[in-house]
């Protein structure tokens, strides 16, 4: 790969933070002192959305709160992990430093809300690295949809075509390429069931930051 401008995703790509997220519906029943077997119901609400997964809990185990209610504390269980212990992958800091010494211009297009994006970024000492960090919240659109990536094109003062976007989620690294970018598929072991596909469609696939060294 050699572009002067970089889009990074960053759940899955340079934080590894997936794991954090699908076990979220465990870690909120046993702090509610929930106990027993219940894989099925946990397997059943990773494919939900935060608030379907609480109204799922609150109708199972009758819990006190509202769904949303439940959803804020769940949201505010995730902040927590972001703020504290959710770590970069290996070797993610060399790369990005390395990219900054030769003057590759780097951004950040994620899901994560931008002020806690920021904040995890900032914690792990690579802020610095990004011209900027942009969320899907910012766009009103999620990665199915190709604004986040054209948004950062623009702020880049760059062309799609130059502009390459690592990716460990097949539906964005799809997005992405269909928009005319250069697609590098990171492997998430989240991410697994998609991997040939994600090898399908993008430019390059990387199993881990170290061989970018």
């Amino acid at each position: 790969m050699d572009h002067l401008w970089v889009i990074f995703d960053m759940d899955g790509t340079l934080i590894d933070s997936m794991h954090y997220w699908r076990d979220i519906g465990r870690e909120y029943l046993e702090r509610k002192g929930v106990t027993g077997d219940h894989e099925e119901l946990l397997e059943r609400v990773q494919r939900m959305s935060m608030l379907e997964s609480a109204t799922c809990f609150k109708e199972e185990f009758d819990l006190p709160g509202t769904p949303r209610s439940i959803e804020a504390e769940m949201e505010d269980m995730i902040a927590g992990h972001y703020l504290t212990d959710i770590p970069l992958k290996p070797h993610a800091v060399e790369y990005l430093r390395m990219l900054r010494e030769e003057d590759v211009w780097l951004c950040v297009a994620t899901a994560t809300p931008e002020p806690l994006a920021r904040a995890c970024l900032e914690r792990l000492g690579v802020a610095d690295c990004f011209a900027f960090i942009l969320s899907c919240d910012d766009v009103n659109a999620s990665k199915e949809r190709p604004d986040i990536f054209l948004e950062c094109a623009w702020r880049l003062a760059a062309e799609p075509e130059d502009i390459a976007v690592f990716e460990d989620a097949y539906y964005a690294a799809r997005t992405a390429k269909a928009a005319g970018f250069y697609v590098v598929g990171v492997y998430d072991p989240d991410s697994d069931r998609h991997w040939k596909d994600m090898q399908r469609i993008c430019d390059e696939t990387i199993l881990s930051w170290e061989e970018l060294l």
